[in-house]
């Protein structure tokens, strides 16, 4: 069936709705490439102004995960359960999670990716240990999760092709925004994943994708129903990202944090939310009842973590690579830090290395920001409040730069907001 492009984009434009036929065929034909890429380009610019219904944002879900290879763990002895962040500064939340969650005989297949701009990449942070390889074979990672109960590794090119292809003409023609491409691209890849259930960390503030909590709800809402609808057991919960999570931004630094967690210790903020988000993925997967804070403490979480990391070749004993260049930024007075802007912070972790401007880019496994005090700590002037790693020295003026005013001081102790702002279900 052929159909014509300029029609479909005209019924989008002037607000009209989409058939599931013509759904299906933009999909099909798009990926096949006989819809060329500009044409595509005026259809997402009528979605992202037009809007979808939730019937034509399923459907268009629906056929994205039918672009490609759709995997299956039914064969796996324990259910499945998965977690997607829509990205932040400092979260490094699924490397003690996803350990932490298969101690309860609980598989988590998480399929990653890798940091774009401010926000950084799980498969970036933990290719800074040494020999842990991202890319495996569909049976290695079956066999990681029958034996160990986790895994995080790179996602296939068989996923959800539609997306990838889609995912890159967004980012160049002003159309990321889109919440019903914004949700259909995140879920596609996740209904296609074939996990059982799903657990999805929405990012609020000035360090995500959403900065304001009625977009957050809409795009946490849209999703929720979007998984449910795909037979997914699927909530979610808001988060707050208008300070980075625990006290690191970059590769290097937050892989040594989150074993801090994985051994009983590391930033408050970072275990609540470790903490809750197993608890919900636990309950996903029909296990309501169990507390798994106790895995951080007793040493569980970190025995899985070590046979993950081994099993990917990686060393969880070798040292972790240092920046060979540092530089110590300080509080400007006295008082109590009141905020700490995490794109800011982001920025500067970035700008020294530990994120990319293009997919092509390298990033350094040493760079980062390391964060001496939070919102509610009393600093004094001139005592150090971040610490700046590099390998390449010349980046330290861009980055110092970008912490300029991403910190604000009162004279009385301030109120710290909440790490969870809200669950979608």
């Amino acid at each position: 069936m052929t159909m014509d492009m300029v029609d479909l984009i005209r019924t989008k434009r002037d607000g009209g709705k989409l058939s599931s036929e013509q759904i299906d065929w933009v999909i099909d034909a798009y990926t096949k490439g006989d819809v060329a890429d500009y044409q595509m380009a005026a259809m997402a610019m009528a979605i992202l102004l037009k809007g979808m219904e939730r019937d034509e944002i399923a459907r268009w879900t629906d056929a994205m995960v039918r672009s490609g290879e759709r995997m299956d763990f039914s064969a796996l002895r324990w259910p499945t359960a998965d977690k997607h962040s829509t990205g932040g500064v400092g979260d490094k939340i699924t490397l003690p999670l996803a350990p932490l969650v298969a101690v309860f005989d609980v598989a988590v297949p998480q399929l990653s990716g890798r940091g774009l701009g401010h926000t950084g990449g799980t498969l970036d942070k933990l290719e800074a240990i040494p020999g842990w390889r991202a890319d495996l074979s569909n049976e290695e990672m079956f066999e990681m999760l029958n034996t160990i109960g986790a895994v995080i590794c790179a996602a296939g090119s068989g996923l959800a092709p539609a997306d990838k292809k889609l995912y890159a003409l967004r980012d160049t023609t002003g159309t990321v925004e889109a919440i019903p491409l914004i949700a259909s691209s995140i879920m596609s890849k996740k209904i296609a994943e074939g996990t059982g259930a799903l657990v999805l960390d929405v990012k609020v503030g000035s360090g995500a994708f959403m900065k304001n909590l009625d977009n957050a709800n809409e795009l946490a809402r849209t999703m929720v129903d979007l998984g449910n609808d795909a037979g997914v057991n699927t909530v979610a919960l808001l988060t707050n990202m208008d300070t980075p999570l625990g006290l690191t931004a970059g590769n290097a630094l937050e892989v040594r944090e989150s074993v801090e967690v994985l051994a009983g210790g590391g930033p408050a903020d970072v275990v609540e939310l470790t903490v809750a988000l197993a608890r919900e993925m636990l309950a996903a997967a029909g296990k309501p009842d169990i507390d798994p804070a106790p895995a951080l403490q007793d040493g569980r979480a970190m025995d899985v973590w070590r046979r993950m990391i081994a099993a990917q070749d990686g060393d969880p004993d070798a040292p972790l690579p240092v920046a060979e260049h540092t530089h110590v930024v300080t509080a400007e007075k006295d008082g109590y830090v009141s905020r700490m802007d995490a794109y800011g912070v982001g920025v500067a972790a970035w700008r020294l290395g530990a994120g990319r401007a293009r997919k092509e880019d390298d990033v350094q496994a040493v760079a980062g920001v390391e964060i001496h005090a939070k919102p509610g700590d009393k600093v004094t002037a001139g005592q150090p409040l971040f610490t700046l790693h590099t390998a390449t020295p010349e980046r330290f003026d861009r980055a110092i730069a970008s912490l300029d005013g991403v910190v604000d001081y009162s004279d009385s102790v301030p109120e710290v907001p909440a790490t969870i702002l809200g669950r979608v279900d």
